[in-house]
């Protein structure tokens, strides 16, 4: 069947994506694989995996973590990446139960806890969760590379005004991810999105 996304040439990469991760989750041959997806904001992280979600090829449910909850605030990348590896990829790994705390944006401070299932397959999508730390933990790597203005434009209508003053801050930290952990190098796919 057609895909709404015929005419916008970024739903039409995403979908495109998600065919080919539909086939790499398969190929895992795991019933609870675990799925990284990188990119810098605005690069289509969420919305990719948000449609993963919906065409997961696999029985049962699928628990998808998006680190934008788990981020303790704008300087916070590097601590929200470790706090995901600790509290979810390595507790996931080693077959236990993970905890994670989201961080509630409005009041600057932890919030409700969430549990996740180890028997279950998981997404996380974030800026910088690719790293030589958390590789090793993800069966399927993604990252998706897209232009700035792009980018930009997109995060912005996303997250309004309240992101604007940040922009520049948080994309000093994507830099240094970039630069140190090169997690272009570690995926296992990386996909275009204009």
């Amino acid at each position: 069947a057609p895909s709404r996304s015929s005419a916008d040439p970024v739903a039409t990469a995403l979908d495109a994506a998600v065919g080919h991760l539909v086939r790499a989750v398969t190929a895992v041959a795991a019933s609870n694989p675990v799925v990284l997806v990188d990119g810098r904001s605005g690069a289509g992280k969420s919305s990719l995996a948000h449609t993963l979600v919906a065409r997961w090829p696999l029985p049962g449910r699928v628990q998808s973590v998006a680190l934008d909850s788990i981020y303790p605030g704008w300087d916070g990348l590097d601590e929200g990446v470790g706090l995901a590896r600790e509290q979810i990829l390595v507790p996931h790994a080693r077959g236990l139960m993970g905890v994670w705390q989201r961080w509630d944006w409005d009041v600057g401070a932890p919030a409700e806890a969430h549990a996740v299932d180890p028997a279950l397959p998981l997404i996380v999508e974030g800026v910088g969760i690719l790293t030589p730390a958390t590789a090793g933990l993800g069966d399927v790597r993604v990252w998706l590379e897209s232009p700035t203005a792009s980018r930009r434009q997109r995060a912005l209508v996303r997250d309004g005004d309240g992101y604007r003053p940040h922009w520049e801050r948080w994309a000093r930290q994507e830099e240094r991810h970039l630069q140190r952990d090169e997690p272009a190098r570690l995926a296992t796919h990386v996909f275009a999105v204009p």
